[in-house]
């Protein structure tokens, strides 16, 4: 069977959806521009608050060290009080939490109100691709790539916005995402009823039972290293560039295009030519050259291979997404959750590492250590190609109904 063009999907199906799917959809890029929110502002951050680098690096520990935690407890929620329910609990969490990171007088307040917004953005994302197929028009191709249209064009904003915000003060970008969620919150209370909930509810355990299979482990454990790689640009780069918010602002808005660009429409047809695991371990090793270049180049070299980084990137996230959501038996919510429980702890120690091992050491050092966990995830797939072989022959038939597009879901 034939994988078709994930763009096939077709531009009338896509934008022929009900007000709910728009409404979800439109939370989503906001909770999406979260992530990168504060990438320009960090050293606005570390400035207003008389904090080092590693101090304000804590805002991104904190917040996806509390996301991984909460992977395995989403399910549990949702398959209890409904999907409606827990999307409005995340959102009100996160128009709280953003709220309050603007008013911090320290980086401790920050990074605990930080943590807070991590807990109703896993709430929320976790649950909103569930929501989105369950009531999009045109079959799960359309709604999942709305989905990923979403997560793209949030990654791509949350720098621009926090730039544009945060030039005039580190505080509105806070205060602008909550604002904004705030009408995400109004829009899904009045445009989306309530979903159906699972015909069995999930335990805490399940996601944990599910990474005993061998290649959903090996998935996990290779996007683990990768993670490292993916975080460290994210969150240390804006440091070593050293440009006001409105350049740092530009130069991961074009990051962040590359990164959507690569996902939703490059990465499956590199796919459909090369196979997921040659291109999975083909960026991989890109990714590390990229990352090694960054950081022993000039200024100028350190920012085209910071935009560059966002085409791998965007490749990465679909192949690793594609092969976790199918590898194992497990349903998707629970081998999702225990993929991401694992993945996030990485995006949790590059930001508190990084700036520790330039102390320790120099500038270059955090980007040869990022290049070697790129490294290492590459070699896990060779290593572990059995386990994932099957898996990676085996999607074009079980993910035909899908059109080839991949879930980034977080």
């Amino acid at each position: 069977m034939q994988r078709t063009d994930p763009l096939d999907t077709g531009a009338g199906s896509l934008l022929r959806q009900p007000k709910a799917v728009w409404a979800t959809a439109g939370a989503s890029v906001v909770a999406f521009m979260g992530i990168g929110l504060v990438d320009p502002i960090l050293p606005s951050i570390a400035r207003g608050l008389s904090a080092t680098p590693g101090q304000v690096s804590l805002l991104f520990t904190s917040y996806f060290l509390i996301t991984a935690f909460a992977m395995l407890v989403t399910g549990w929620v949702s398959s209890r009080i409904g999907g409606r329910r827990t999307l409005l609990l995340g959102l009100a969490l996160v128009v709280v939490f953003a709220g309050l990171s603007g008013t911090s007088d320290s980086v401790a307040e920050l990074v605990g109100f930080r943590a807070g917004w991590g807990l109703g953005n896993a709430l929320f994302v976790s649950t909103a691709l569930a929501v989105i197929v369950g009531a999009a028009a045109g079959g799960s191709a359309a709604a999942i790539l709305l989905y990923e249209s979403a997560l793209g064009l949030g990654m791509a904003c949350g720098p621009l916005l926090g730039a544009l915000l945060g030039d005039a003060s580190w505080r509105y970008p806070f205060f602008g995402t909550a604002a904004l969620m705030a009408v995400g919150f109004l829009c899904i209370t009045a445009f989306l009823k309530e979903q159906p909930r699972p015909a069995r509810r999930t335990s805490l355990l399940d996601p944990l039972k599910a990474l005993g299979h061998g290649g959903l482990a090996s998935v996990a454990a290779s996007a683990f290293f990768y993670n490292y790689t993916f975080f460290t640009v994210l969150a240390f780069t804006p440091f070593v560039l050293d440009m006001t918010p409105y350049r740092s602002g530009a130069v991961f808005f074009a990051w962040g295009v590359l990164l959507a660009v690569f996902s939703v429409v490059v990465a499956p047809r590199l796919q459909r030519r090369f196979g997921s695991l040659k291109v999975l371990g083909g960026s991989l090793l890109l990714l590390a050259a990229d990352v090694l270049v960054l950081g022993y180049g000039d200024h100028g070299t350190a920012v085209v291979c910071t935009i560059l980084s966002g085409a791998f990137i965007g490749v990465n996230n679909t192949v690793y997404t594609e092969l976790a959501l199918g590898v194992s038996d497990a349903p998707r919510p629970v081998a999702s959750a225990g993929y991401n429980f694992v993945r996030w702890f990485a995006a949790a120690a590059a930001p508190f590492f990084a700036p520790r091992i330039e102390e320790w050491t120099d500038a270059h050092v955090p980007f040869v250590v990022a290049a070697v966990t790129a490294v290492v995830g590459a070699a896990v797939v060779a290593v572990r190609r059995g386990a994932l072989v099957h898996e990676a022959e085996e999607l074009e038939p079980r993910h035909a109904a899908e059109d080839g597009v991949a879930v980034f879901a977080d």
